[in-house]
């Protein structure tokens, strides 16, 4: 009978990390692996990868483990990333731009094949070897390329029109990089990246740290 493929986010935020071991492995020569050898690649626990491996819905084989070639094939499925992973970014300044040079994301299965912005200075400038296009330019070009995602890292205050206009430019996908709250159609994905609420975490942590050596040393 074959696994039924399983949702759960936390195993989703993982998989990012099987691609880079499993990559490495290849790179290797290793071409079969077990559960126990990617148990310490992965430095997690058994059960848990044994528990993401079934997820993913891929028989081992006897004897021989999982093939590598075969994992990486079903993370890209289970992902999406073999289907979907071509996007617009919109909002060509520091974080946009620094997003097309981030050349993991390929590596991840998300390809920026164009970018826009409004901005006189921003329009016509090269960005790490793509020519930032007009934002008029978007809609007829999602249709012609069959885009469905976008990266919006625009200003807060220009992020709703923006994202209403990729709505209707056929958009089904948005990760959101802008802090604004989207109100979107309930056919349309959005992921919001809250960089501001990461380093507030980052910042809780570290003061809990200090806190706690501080406390320590006066013992």
């Amino acid at each position: 009978m074959e696994n039924k493929k399983t949702f759960n986010l936390q195993m989703v935020k993982r998989l990012p990390l099987y691609v880079n071991a499993l990559k490495k492995l290849r790179a290797s020569g290793v071409e079969y692996i077990s559960t126990t050898t990617l148990v310490k690649e992965m430095k997690l626990e058994t059960m848990l990868v044994r528990k993401d491996l079934a997820g993913l819905g891929i028989p081992g084989r006897q004897k021989l483990g999982y093939k590598v070639n075969e994992l990486l094939i079903a993370i890209d499925g289970y992902l999406g990333w073999n289907r979907y992973g071509e996007a617009f970014l919109i909002g060509a300044g520091a974080l946009g731009s620094a997003l097309m040079g981030y050349k993991q994301l390929e590596e991840y299965g998300l390809n920026i094949v164009a970018a826009f912005d409004v901005a006189d200075s921003k329009v016509g400038k090269e960005i790490h070897g793509k020519t930032v296009l007009h934002l008029s330019k978007l809609p007829n070009l999602a249709k012609r390329m069959g885009v469905r995602s976008a990266i919006l890292t625009v200003p807060p205050e220009s992020a709703q029109t923006v994202a209403d206009m990729l709505v209707m430019a056929g958009i089904r996908g948005i990760w959101n990089f802008s802090t604004k709250e989207l109100h979107l159609p309930d056919q349309v994905i959005c992921h919001n990246e809250n960089i501001a609420g990461g380093l507030a975490a980052f910042s809780f942590k570290l003061k809990e740290m200090y806190d706690k050596e501080t406390k320590n040393g006066q013992e």
